[in-house]
């Protein structure tokens, strides 16, 4: 029976494709700075956004998460929506967010909301429900039932949420 130098080190096609894959698979999702590159955050640490009232103040939530995956846009008004379908050409595009949510139900891993008023509350508990971290613009809701309810679905979840203020959700709040 004959014998080749990889049987006998244990090595085979498979295993050595298997851990090739591997290795090109690790520099995908490892830091470029681990690698001696240009510091920024490795595509395995970007969020999935899906962004919920992308005109007026919901574009500022749009263009402050720029850097993460944009992968929904949801407005009812196309005119309002402005240019954000071209600023972000990979992400699909909604007029109805319980629709966007229910598509990309699995690949979302956060939501913004910059609806007007009177929908924040049922849009932010609605991706609450789904396991979905929420940036909710003020106010975030019209009562202090559903403030409770919100917190509740929150804690049940145990996502992260936040309440835009402007002002005061930024770091210069806190420069003197």
């Amino acid at each position: 029976m004959a014998t080749t130098i990889n049987s006998v080190h244990g090595t085979n096609r498979r295993r050595f494709l298997k851990g090739l894959g591997a290795g090109l698979t690790a520099l995908h999702v490892v830091p470029a700075h681990v690698l001696g590159g240009e510091s920024g955050p490795a595509p395995s640490d970007k969020l999935n956004v899906a962004c919920i009232g992308i005109g007026g103040r919901g574009r500022a939530s749009v263009d402050a998460c720029g850097g993460q995956n944009i992968i929904g846009l949801c407005d009812v008004d196309d005119a309002v929506a402005g240019n954000a379908y071209t600023t972000f050409p990979k992400a699909k595009k909604f007029r109805d967010f319980r629709k966007m949510l229910d598509e990309l139900d699995k690949s979302i891993e956060a939501v913004t909301v910059g609806t007007p008023d009177h929908t924040h509350t049922v849009a932010a508990m609605d991706a609450m429900r789904r396991g979905k971290h929420v940036y909710c613009e003020k106010p975030l809701a019209h009562s202090i039932g559903e403030i409770r309810a919100l917190m509740k679905a929150a804690r049940e979840r145990q996502v992260i949420t936040q309440l835009g203020n402007q002002g005061h959700s930024t770091g210069t709040i806190r420069d003197f």
